[in-house]
């Protein structure tokens, strides 16, 4: 096993180039936030947008489209009901999906259209309700994709791995993602106090922050924005995943300092500040 630490984020977060435009920085489509739930995939879209994804889009219900634009003018809104979601998903880098997503029929069929219409050249990072909905039927499960990026937290992956909490042992974890990704493209990012990654590879890897005022709704649903964001412009390495979690948890330290309770929508906020320093130290 071994720990993430920070200069990684000196090696994956680089100084951009004074020749640059958003379709250097990547396409990524999210995908969730139903009636109930549209601020997670609100707080999903700050973390993409803030993380310095190019060209951001967000296909939610229709009723969020006012708050999201609201907070998040940058991000274009799709009507998850549009029959253009099957060739908006095709056009894009990276696919977030699950976030407030449900699981409704509407649900199930947005993710059958995922399953259908994204290829070898992209990178779905799963969350949320989307692993839910694949424990319920692992033909949901987009395998297709050039890279799956699975981050559960813990009663998720036991849904999902049929693992109970108690015995998620590093080689049952190990086994289970093998189990339901045999091909060694997929990542699992098992969130904990002390998040474990595995590369698919066996490759064991622990982030050694965080803090206990993180223990908030909608941090795993900016963690998955955050993830999508560096992805979409650092490339799908493990090493990019790796660095957006870590990130995720420095954010949250820094603002612990003085906070008792850490906000996902301000981690999402101080994340150009602190991207920008490393990028000077690469």
């Amino acid at each position: 096993m071994t720990e993430i630490t920070e200069d990684l984020l000196k090696k994956v977060i680089v100084k951009r180039k004074s020749d640059s435009y958003k379709g250097k920085y990547g396409r990524i489509l999210l995908i969730g936030g139903s009636e109930n739930y549209g601020g997670a995939i609100i707080m999903s879209t700050e973390g993409a947008v803030n993380a310095g994804a190019g060209l951001v889009a967000t296909a939610t219900h229709p009723m969020n489209l006012t708050a999201l634009h609201a907070r998040l003018p940058e991000a274009m809104f799709l009507d998850w009901h549009d029959a253009q979601l099957a060739d908006l998903i095709k056009k894009m880098d990276v696919i977030v999906c699950g976030p407030g997503l449900g699981m409704s029929d509407l649900a199930k069929q947005i993710m059958v259209i995922l399953r259908r219409c994204c290829s070898e050249k992209q990178t779905v990072v799963l969350d949320a309700s989307a692993l839910d909905l694949i424990s319920e039927d692992k033909t949901l499960l987009p395998a297709n994709a050039g890279h799956l990026v699975l981050t559960p937290h813990q009663m998720e992956w036991q849904r999902l791995s049929q693992i109970r909490i108690p015995f998620q042992t590093d080689s049952a974890n190990i086994a289970a993602l093998n189990q339901l990704i045999p091909d060694s493209n997929a990542m699992l990012v098992l969130k904990s106090n002390h998040t474990h990654v595995y590369d698919g590879t066996g490759q064991i890897l622990v982030n050694p922050i965080g803090n206990p005022g993180m223990a908030t709704g909608g941090m795993g649903d900016t963690l998955a924005g955050i993830i999508g964001g560096f992805v979409a412009q650092f490339g799908p390495s493990t090493e990019t995943v790796l660095a957006a979690v870590y990130m995720h948890s420095l954010a949250g330290d820094l603002l612990y300092q003085d906070h008792y309770v850490v906000r996902p929508t301000e981690i999402a906020k101080v994340l150009p500040k602190l991207m920008k320093k490393y990028s000077e130290l690469s």
